[in-house]
């Protein structure tokens, strides 16, 4: 059993020194600062109202719309090994809960429970709020709590990005098992960095249903790289991977940028352009046709004779 006075002791330490200098330390240090916990202080994440509650699940109907199967798919992993999922939103609120009723008892008792808010400012140094505090996934192992009262408990979490790369939420996979190793909740951490993306996937193309996606090359070949281009060639929207990628922002999304631009593709210029799109737009009639002029030209609104005419001088014959 690990010692919670030990653990203070260790806190206010490290906390203290110049010299102790890693992200666990600044979230103890914030925590001490700037919430003014202490790391003896028997407390539990605050719990909202029924009403407070039903209103921040309506406020994330998409997030948890677009995250209910990535969760069921996680929990089928790793529920077995006697672990708790927990879907926040960016505030911390755990809107989803996936747990294995014989576990429930230990996991509802640290209040990890929908309705429950894990912010550092709510309970100090934990996975979710010190990974919504820093946004990046992180992993917070027993003593790296912040409260003495979490150190029996491991967690590793992801941020979840929205479709304009702002913060979301987060995911969250946390045990109170003493039997968990490093390789163990190495592999934990992946699986839930890897559920995050798919989600923050999920979000992005349920906000632009209508558009077509295009996967922007990056060095990493992240396939979290995408834009969202609608009919006119126009990138109406990108993932945080392909902001950073093209070192794009909001403004300059709404300000117009052909997709062939963005992306760097060799287009004509002018006339050929026009020329260009319009053989596409040819061809495009044509393949949904397999081929057949007429029906083509019915589609296009135009004559056989006058879509035979542009047939031959685009050479589509």
């Amino acid at each position: 059993m690990r010692d919670p006075i030990a653990h203070a002791d260790q806190v206010y330490q490290s906390a203290s020194s110049i010299a102790a200098s890693s992200p666990v330390v600044a979230s103890w240090r914030r925590c001490m600062t700037m919430y003014q916990l202490a790391p003896e202080e028997v407390r539990s994440p605050l719990r909202l109202s029924a009403r407070e509650f039903a209103n921040a699940r309506e406020t994330s109907a998409r997030l948890i719309a677009g995250a209910g199967e990535e969760i069921d798919r996680l929990f089928h992993s790793v529920g077995k090994a006697g672990c708790c999922l927990l879907l926040t939103d960016s505030t911390g609120i755990a809107l989803e809960r996936r747990g294995a009723a014989g576990d429930d008892k230990d996991f509802h008792t640290v209040g990890l429970w929908t309705g429950t808010v894990w912010t550092e400012a709510s309970v100090g140094t934990n996975g979710i709020g010190t990974a919504l505090a820093d946004e990046r996934a992180v992993s917070i192992i027993r003593d790296q709590h912040f409260l003495s009262a979490n150190i029996n408990l491991s967690c590793t979490t992801a941020p979840i990005r929205d479709h304009r790369g702002e913060l979301a939420g987060a995911l969250d996979i946390s045990t109170c098992r003493d039997d968990v190793n490093e390789l163990t909740l190495s592999m934990l951490s992946h699986a839930v960095r890897e559920a995050a993306l798919r989600i923050e996937l999920n979000l992005f193309r349920g906000a632009f249903s209508s558009a077509r996606f295009v996967m922007v090359p990056n060095e990493h070949n992240s396939t979290a790289a995408l834009i969202a281009v609608d009919r006119n060639d126009m990138v109406i929207g990108a993932t945080r991977a392909a902001r950073i990628v093209l070192k794009i922002d909001d403004r300059r999304i709404e300000a117009g940028i052909p997709a062939a631009d963005m992306l760097q593709e060799t287009r004509g210029e002018g006339a050929e352009d026009l020329i260009d799109a319009e053989r596409s737009a040819l061809k495009r009639a044509l393949s949904r046709t397999q081929g057949n002029v007429s029906q083509a030209a019915a589609a296009l609104g135009m004559s056989r004779a006058t879509l035979h005419r542009k047939m031959k001088k685009l050479r589509l014959h």
